[in-house]
């Protein structure tokens, strides 16, 4: 039980952190834990693709907001999260030409996913669905109790927060990873990542014709052996290597009909990337 401290005129509550400095390692590492409280356990975080979707418009995103519609019908609770596609690309590059600093292209990057967010609000408003304003996860409880049908956008609300990035000046926390982070957060079921290929593979598929589709693959056997081209931004992998929640992370291709309600329904569509306790 904590209590009251008052030894030095001041009136404390003890804690194992009060006398510690927070910059002494052995402090930090005695306050993991094996495992956090879910927030939303129970939910599936499904990611739709800007470049690989909704770039190429309605014969890809009709379909998939179709399927989502079904899904939300069905009783499935999802959180619905956009990418922004070549128009981040477009944004990034004018920014970049002006000598924006990281978290400057990182805030601009969000307000370009936000578009998406409401294309893809107007196709499923019909069916119960509704933007939530960055930060405001809070709300999420509220939309999930009351049948409503979320849609965020993927970038992680860093904004100016951003840090410099190791190379050049694009924000290296992108829409893959935001939307992993708000996974390992809100506790989420497992995440479904919705691209334009099958699944995973050891290299691009579009420039070599040998490569391999990952099936199923640990988060150990990625990391141990990376793909020449990454379809997802590596930080979620190396920030997943220390994620406690999230136990699997899930590829399908958006444009064959079907792959999103068998990935929701547990089948091992796609690639499934499992990480072992």
């Amino acid at each position: 039980m904590n209590k009251l401290v008052k030894d030095d005129g001041r009136t404390h509550i003890e804690s194992k952190l009060m006398r510690e400095s927070l910059q002494d390692r052995k402090v930090l590492s005695g306050t993991d834990s094996t495992v956090d409280r879910r927030i939303l356990p129970g939910i599936t975080l499904v990611s739709i693709g800007g470049q690989s979707i909704f770039d190429r418009g309605k014969e890809a995103i009709v379909p998939i907001a179709d399927e989502l519609a079904a899904l939300h019908k069905a009783g499935n609770k999802m959180l619905i999260a956009v990418g922004g596609g070549t128009r981040v690309r477009h944004t990034a590059s004018v920014a970049l030409d002006l000598g924006l600093p990281t978290g400057g292209v990182a805030q601009l990057v969000g307000a370009m996913e936000e578009l998406n967010a409401v294309m893809l609000n107007a196709l499923l408003a019909q069916h119960g669905s509704t933007t939530m304003p960055r930060d405001h996860f809070w709300d999420l409880p509220l939309y999930m109790n009351s049948g409503i049908l979320p849609i965020v956008i993927s970038v992680p609300p860093y904004h100016f927060w951003e840090p410099p990035s190791e190379n050049g000046q694009m924000p290296e926390h992108r829409s893959d990873f935001g939307v992993y982070q708000q996974a390992e957060v809100l506790g989420t079921t497992k995440v479904i990542y919705v691209k334009d290929e099958d699944g995973m593979y050891n290299k691009d598929p579009k420039e070599h014709k040998d490569a391999v589709l990952y099936g199923q693959i640990t988060l150990a056997e990625l990391l141990a052996n990376p793909p020449e081209t990454n379809m997802i931004d590596w930080t979620v992998f190396s920030s997943w290597e220390t994620g406690k929640n999230i136990k699997q992370v899930q590829i399908i291709n958006g444009l064959k009909a079907g792959q999103l309600t068998k990935a929701m329904a547990g089948e091992p569509v796609g690639t499934l990337i499992t990480k072992e306790s």
